[in-house]
């Protein structure tokens, strides 16, 4: 595999969490003594990522300052300020050339799980020869508020149903993905310029997405008592 890229989505407003997200960035809410952000970035050192780049946006300047406390040795880190929010998948069609002949990761920096990803990547690696994009996936506690996902029995995705009343399965999207050279000039072949990545990038994927599950505990930090359980549930965790 090539050396390896990342994209922390960083920038989100935390709404729902508020008023713990009144005066921090959702993604530096802290888990067992960690950031969220923090543990992402040590996992990627882990994996030996070569860069990463972490969109900002609200509470930007808490979001800096914390960065410059990281104590990585070569992650090297990157930030692009968004003065108006670009959306999951407006973010990466913009950055997209920072992917250029590296495999890339896409992460959503609000969830929390010990997932290893380099099993992910593995799996990536022996993906179906006609998937350019690997999706994680794992079992949700409450599909309604999820991305719900069907499969093939190749485990190649083939329908998508993001938060539904009426979900068919729990196996869920966890918005982590892996990629490489045919994701990335798909992408810079997209006519439109995309916003969001569950409704503007997934669909027009089915049949091309390979999916890896996970057993693993994984948590959309969304409320205060996702938050709660959440600190509980990783109170031994050791990242």
């Amino acid at each position: 595999m090539k050396k390896l890229r990342a994209l922390l989505l960083a920038a989100g407003l935390g709404t729902r969490l508020k008023p713990i997200t009144n005066n921090i960035p959702k993604c530096l809410v802290e888990i067992s003594g960690k950031p969220l952000l923090g543990r992402w970035i040590q996992q990627l050192e882990f994996l030996d990522c070569d860069s990463v780049l972490l969109n900002t946006h609200y509470l930007s300047n808490l979001v800096m300052n914390y960065l410059n406390t990281i104590p990585v040795k070569r992650l090297k880190i990157k930030t692009s300020y968004e003065e108006k929010l670009k959306g999951t998948a407006g973010t990466l069609f913009d950055n997209i050339d920072f992917f250029d002949g590296y495999t890339g990761i896409f992460i959503h920096a609000d969830n929390v799980s010990d997932f290893d990803l380099k099993n992910l990547l593995k799996a990536h690696e022996n993906r179906p020869r006609q998937c350019i994009l690997t999706m994680l996936t794992f079992n949700c506690n409450n599909p309604k508020t999820a991305g719900i996902i069907e499969k093939d029995s190749n485990d190649i995705l083939v329908s998508f149903h993001e938060k539904v009343e009426n979900p068919p399965s729990n196996c869920a999207n966890a918005a982590i993905y892996v990629f490489d050279a045919e994701f990335i000039k798909w992408i810079k072949e997209l006519k439109i310029k995309p916003y969001d990545f569950s409704f503007d990038i997934i669909p027009l994927l089915f049949g091309k997405i390979f999916t890896y599950h996970t057993d693993e505990v994984y948590l959309d930090i969304r409320t205060p008592s996702s938050l709660k359980f959440a600190q509980k549930f990783f109170k031994k965790s050791t990242l």
